[in-house]
């Protein structure tokens, strides 16, 4: 018999917000973004009394601003950011060094044999989020189950600052209540599918077959017929290295125009510029990357002198990419990625027994 995993999600509240309302003690219970309040300016992250609003990270600070004209715009500080992050992770090495960090304000923790010898994770994820909050002034919410899977989607649950527990009976009725557009590792255009295909919950996704799920998703189905049951076998991965971080869109009506094309890459840019942002990573070569209506896949790179992570500059370049030659086809999906990393953020990101949750 092999011993049941016991995970923790652990993952910072509006952290990039949090840092500057820690900080400086008249943002504090205000609506404050990071980002840049011109007319470009994208919201990098949003404090909960900005959310209130319906503001949201990735945001056009336009947009933000209308919907709150009192909102409080503030500079990013990745050196605190990353002082912070470090101090956090100094505090999950006294649990277990079994941490896969996912960016600086999140991490998966195998607590399963830990340094302290506790059985209980739900305690073990308590005192962490209150360890946190006592050497850094900041909040920590936290989920805690027997995988990956469901622990990262608990950790949504009782924000800000709250934890909760999916015990591994528990999972089967908590994934046949979750709505399809909460799963981790459904995205957007693969939830709608689902929907238009009646499939609401975690329930329906289960009632379907492997052979249905084949014929409509693909290489995808056998990885959504396991989530639908609670199953994810992945192991937290301490050390893992950054090598490339994209984002990429998948169109409902595919695209023949350059026109929208373009306008597609600059959502996607800033998106991208969202994700690096958060990882703290910047790079120099920006591949564009177009799937056509026979899904055939082409790339195209350039390398930059600089590194970057400025949504402007990816946009210029992949647009310039996408006019280095005409699209054989109507376009299905379009992708950027940043590789070629800095030296900083290339470095490591690094029958069953029961048990106590």
């Amino acid at each position: 018999m092999t011993q049941q995993r016991k995970i923790i999600h652990v993952d910072m509240d509006a952290f990039f917000a949090a840092v500057a309302q820690l900080d400086n003690e008249e943002l504090r219970g205000k609506p404050v973004v990071v980002g840049s309040p011109h007319q470009r300016g994208v919201i990098s992250a949003a404090s909960y009394e900005a959310r209130k609003f319906g503001i949201r990270s990735a945001m056009s600070s336009v947009v933000a601003q209308k919907r709150c004209p009192e909102l409080i715009f503030v500079p990013s500080d990745f050196k605190r950011y990353k002082l912070l992050s470090n101090q956090i992770r100094g505090i999950f090495r006294t649990y277990t060094d079994l941490i896969e960090p996912l960016s600086f304000d999140e991490a998966f923790l195998d607590v399963t044999f830990n340094k302290k010898k506790r059985i209980s994770a739900t305690l073990i994820a308590r005192d962490i989020r209150e360890q946190i909050y006592n050497e850094t002034g900041l909040t920590a919410s936290a989920g805690i189950s027997s995988n990956k899977f469901i622990a990262k989607i608990a950790s949504d649950y009782n924000k800000p600052n709250g934890q909760k527990t999916v015990a591994p009976n528990e999972i089967l009725d908590f994934v046949a209540d979750l709505p399809i557009q909460k799963f981790f590792g459904i995205g957007k255009v693969t939830a709608k599918k689902m929907l238009n295909l009646g499939i609401f919950t975690g329930k329906e996704l289960r009632d379907k077959s492997l052979d249905f799920l084949e014929q409509n998703f693909g290489n995808s189905a056998v990885r959504y017929y396991q989530l639908a049951r609670g199953i994810d076998e992945s192991a937290v991965k301490p050390n893992r290295t950054t090598k490339s971080i994209a984002a990429e869109h998948t169109f409902e009506t595919n695209l023949t125009s350059e026109v929208y094309m373009e306008a597609e890459l600059e959502k996607i840019a800033k998106k991208l510029q969202e994700r690096l942002t958060k990882s703290n990573i910047k790079g120099k070569t920006i591949t564009l990357k177009i799937k056509y209506s026979d899904f055939s896949i082409q790339t195209r790179s350039k390398t930059t002198n600089t590194f970057t992570n400025n949504a402007s500059m990816l946009f210029s370049i992949a647009k310039a990419l996408l006019y280095q030659e005409k699209p054989k086809e109507s376009v299905r999906l379009l992708g950027i990625s940043v590789s070629n990393l800095d030296n900083v953020s290339k470095k490591s990101m690094s029958v069953q027994l029961r048990f106590d949750f």
